[in-house]
């Protein structure tokens, strides 16, 4: 009998411990599948209308907010518009502490969740690892104060295993880490250009912050994919990125790491980096012990479009022919999605290798074939013709001049002639992932946007040296995004700069361009006469006359330069192709089949014309439960939205205080159900917030 009562009492603990994991949200998107599920059901199709505001969160400083919180033993973990990091109750959304890594507030760039570590029997207290500019810092989770036996006084340098290339470069993160035994994982965000620093995968301990291993994305010699590159490509200083930035999924049962990277810097013109390049645009099977190649499948070959594999894979399993198979699936900016076995790297339904076009530059060697998923079938358009262009564009006919004059097509190499990338920059799929339930049913939100690319040759130093030193060092760092002429392209994210001298302080756009802010990286590695310079520049105060180059700064010089991401819009600011402009959509991985697909996302101004609702552009990912619902927000109307995960028949929606460009979590405290997302808006030109929402039945 003692013996039952013992064996009774270890299955209700064992039970007790799950039910209080489930009740949780202890992982950035939801778990370490990073499937943005929960078993949670309180909240249901029936009951969901009934939602109300629980309690909002300010943080006080207004601005972007990607955040997927956490939710660990009733407080909630999040990170500020600035950068600082947070503790709240999760109960009742009161503050309990407060940390900023540096030693002042930072706008300049995003954070999209922090990681929780625990080990009872280690000792060491709870942890909140978190990332503030290119420092990883460990924070007391009861506290709120800096762990200072955790590397140099509580932080370490995300430059630690990148090498000597790395040493001035600009180097952050902006998605938590990943968590395997006493190791965080790190992604890294690094810049476009071929100024980047190389994108290794870095392993760090939890408790020390020592360095445990580095995995080369940019092989050094005697590794396997060295020869897809030039001759020692890994220390070229025009070469860098093959980086991962969307964060990565663990199956800690068989310790394996799946890390997805991007392409490699510079994005746009490859000319210098001939070959495959492994292991840029690659799905990687880590030993999460070890750091060593398992196996990887590159899903684009020598990218010359930013195709960058943009959102952490999904792990799951399903069933065919008869039988349950573990599988890895990765989402893509193109709109398609790769489904592997776990272990092997076998593609579950067959992939093809296809011709594509060749490059029109003389220096450029395109790869000759890319590979395609024959299923799932795309979750975003592939092709726009004439008859795609927005038909109710007072401008039509121009845009139909500049869609006949472009390039269009898959995987064409940009050259000087415009070329309309369809998917756009921003995919397809984005940072925000996809969803999958039980069932394995993938929910994945995405954008319908054509972007104009074009690239120009690049003056050589010599001439450059005509210029004065504001308009060089603008032309060579800043001209890309913001235009010859300082106009920007709003639309796209990048602001006009005419008129900036009435609108900023010299020492905040000197805190920008240093920084970076929003899709702006920071140019740490500009010397300080170069930024005033540029500073001079744009605010027109510099002398105009020629002047050689006095600032003895080293260049990285490429022959083409990208002339900026342009979105293809009308003259209204509406996209320049037929709606869908942002979509979600149900695909069964069991079979390869879509379940249905809706526009996501409207335009209230539009709809009031009698045109059917066109979707909008989108950023973050769904939440699905247990219950049967999907909530999403992400879209540029500000709406808080929730889906029959069944059919895609919209149940509720409610109006977000600011544009909700993350990913929901939800957990359970007392019995009662919660649902909450970051309300930051900026993106997409809404209006700035400052609150995290929850909604629980009344």
């Amino acid at each position: 009998m003692k013996t039952l009562l013992k064996i009774t009492l270890l299955f209700s603990v064992l039970a007790s411990c799950q039910a209080e994991k489930e009740d949780e949200w202890r992982e950035y998107l939801g778990g370490p599948d990073r499937n943005h599920y929960s078993s949670l059901d309180q909240i249901n199709p029936e009951n969901v209308k009934n939602l109300q505001v629980a309690w909002e969160y300010h943080t006080l400083d207004t601005g972007q907010i990607q955040c997927n919180p956490i939710i660990v033993n009733g407080k909630m973990y999040g990170v500020t518009a600035s950068n600082g990091l947070f503790a709240i109750n999760a109960e009742t959304g009161e503050e309990l502490w407060k940390f900023w890594g540096g030693k002042e507030k930072s706008f300049f760039n995003t954070n999209r969740g922090v990681t929780y570590w625990e080990d009872k029997k280690s000792g060491e207290p709870a942890r909140i690892l978190y990332c503030f500019g290119e420092w990883l810092y460990a924070v007391n989770a009861e506290t709120g104060e800096k762990i200072s036996s955790f590397g140099d006084d509580g932080k370490v340098s995300l430059k630690s295993g990148l090498g000597d290339n790395a040493k001035d470069k600009f180097v952050i993160s902006t998605t938590p880490g990943t968590l395997f035994e006493d190791k965080i994982i790190m992604p890294l965000r690094v810049s476009e250009g071929a100024d980047a620093a190389p994108g290794y995968i870095q392993a760090f301990n939890v408790i020390t912050g020592n360095l445990d291993w580095v995995f080369h994305t940019i092989p050094h010699p005697g590794e396997f994919g060295y020869d897809t590159w030039p001759k020692d490509a890994y220390r070229n200083e025009e070469i860098g990125a093959a980086n991962n930035w969307s964060g990565m999924a663990i199956d800690r049962k068989r310790g394996l790491l799946f890390v997805p990277t991007g392409s490699a810097g510079f994005d746009f013109y490859g000319g210098n980096r001939e070959g495959e390049n492994l292991f840029a645009n690659c799905l990687i099977a880590l030993d999460a012990k070890t750091g060593q190649r398992k196996w990887h499948f590159q899903t684009v070959h020598h990218d010359l479009w930013d195709r960058d594999l943009p959102a952490p894979p999904n792990l799951l399993t399903i069933r065919k022919d008869g039988k349950k198979i573990d599988v890895v699936a990765q989402v893509t900016k193109s709109g398609f999605v790769f489904v592997f076995e776990r272990e092997t790297g076998k593609p579950i339904f067959p992939i093809e290798e296809r011709p594509v076009p060749k490059s029109v530059l003389p220096e450029e060697k395109a790869w000759p074939t890319q590979p395609y998923p024959t299923l799932p079938a795309p979750f975003a358009r592939q092709h726009i013709t004439e008859n795609d262009l927005n038909n109710f564009s007072s401008d039509h006919d121009s845009l139909l001049t500049l869609y006949k004059n472009a390039y269009k097509g898959h995987y064409i190499p940009l050259s000087k002639t415009p070329t309309i990338l369809f998917p756009g920059a921003d995919g397809g799929a984005e940072w925000g992932g996809a969803a999958v339930d039980k069932e394995g049913v993938m929910y994945v939100n995405s954008n319908e946007m054509a972007w104009i690319f074009s690239l120009s040759e690049n003056p050589k130093e010599d001439e450059l040296t005509l210029l004065s030193p504001g308009e060089k060092a603008y032309s060579t760092y800043c001209s890309v995004c913001h235009g010859k002429e300082l106009k920007g392209n709003p639309g796209s994210g990048f602001p006009s700069l005419l008129g900036i001298k009435e609108r900023m302080e010299k020492q905040d756009i000197l805190k920008i361009i240093t920084n970076g802010k929003g899709m702006m990286p920071g140019f740490n590695s500009v010397s300080a006469s170069e930024k005033e310079a540029i500073i001079a520049f744009i605010q027109g105060e510099e002398k105009k006359e020629p002047m050689g180059n006095t600032t003895g700064n080293k260049k990285v010089y490429v022959p083409y330069k990208f002339n900026g991401y342009t979105k293809f819009l009308n003259k209204d600011g509406y996209p320049a192709i037929s709606p869908p402009w942002g979509t979600l959509t149900a695909i069964d991985l069991n079979t390869g089949q879509h379940k249905w697909q809706i526009p996501l996302g409207e335009f209230k101004e539009l709809t009031q014309k009698g045109i059917p609702i066109t979707g909008t552009e989108n950023y973050g990912g769904p939440l699905v439960t247990k219950s049967g619902l999907l909530f999403i927000a992400a879209t540029k109307d500000g709406k808080f939205r929730a889906f029959n995960k069944e059919n895609g028949k919209m149940i509720r929606e409610t109006e977000l205080p600011a544009a909700g460009f993350a990913t929901p979590a939800t957990y359970q405290i007392k019995g009662k159900q919660y649902i909450v997302i970051a309300a930051g808006g900026t993106k997409l030109g809404t209006k700035k917030g400052d609150s995290y929402v929850a909604y629980a039945l009344p």
